[in-house]
């Protein structure tokens, strides 16, 4: 984890090891967050869903707090026979992945790369400049229209930036564990990857960090799902 060229959150370069797990191909789309919010009979509704440029059923649902994200994760469990209140499995538990999986995840078995595709530069990728020029100026795109990474993953380092499990701090991989680190006890903020359709470069580094309250809802944010693979 981590990059030695990178801010100084992103120091020092460590090594981690990380139970098995799974990851959403995808983020999490308008449709099948729709589907949370009639399952629930919520009238909480994401402050851009009826804004054309965010709400095409396959575009990343935005403007969803770490907390409705939780909560998405955990009509999913109920929905599914996942983890129950009590704490007991009966099946999948469905939660946002820790920084760590994360990391993992948008590398593609390519250790020490900048992107998951290598070092070279965004700009230099295929149809970037395309993109940049189309629907990205006013809003994330629809998912899983760019090319998946090693791992069969869509836009790990682009589209919107994507809530993590963990508690932020700056300084915690000086003192993160070597298994499966899952942020510090307490924080401010939660943790966050990937870029963002709102910034001139869309596209992050994999070991680029970021935050944000977990109470905030931003037209940039976003999340996808991770769940424990069950022996």
């Amino acid at each position: 984890m981590g990059c030695d060229a990178g801010q100084d959150n992103e120091k020092p370069v460590h090594r981690v090891w990380i139970d098995e797990f799974l990851l959403a191909a995808r983020q999490v789309t308008n449709a099948e967050y729709g589907r949370f919010l009639r399952g629930t009979a919520s009238l909480s509704l994401p402050p851009f869903w009826s804004d054309p440029a965010f709400n095409h059923p396959e575009q990343p649902v935005v403007g969803v707090s770490w907390y409705e994200a939780i909560r998405y994760c955990e009509w999913l469990n109920a929905s599914t026979g996942g983890v129950t209140t009590g704490g007991a499995t009966t099946g999948r538990n469905f939660r946002l992945p820790t920084e760590a999986e994360w990391e993992r995840a948008a590398r593609g078995g390519r250790e020490g790369a900048l992107f998951p595709w290598g070092d070279a530069p965004p700009q230099s990728l295929g149809g970037y400049a395309e993109r940049c020029a189309g629907h990205w100026k006013t809003g994330p795109e629809p998912v899983g229209r760019a090319e998946p990474n090693a791992y069969g993953v869509y836009n790990m380092c682009d589209n919107v930036h994507e809530l993590c499990r963990d508690w932020y701090a700056p300084a915690y991989y000086v003192a993160s564990p070597e298994r499966n680190p899952r942020g510090p006890e307490t924080g401010d903020r939660r943790a966050s990857r990937g870029g963002s359709w709102r910034h001139h470069i869309k596209m992050s580094r994999c070991a680029a960090r970021s935050s944000i309250l977990p109470e905030f809802k931003y037209a940039d944010y976003g999340f996808r799902v991770a769940c424990d693979v069950q022996s």
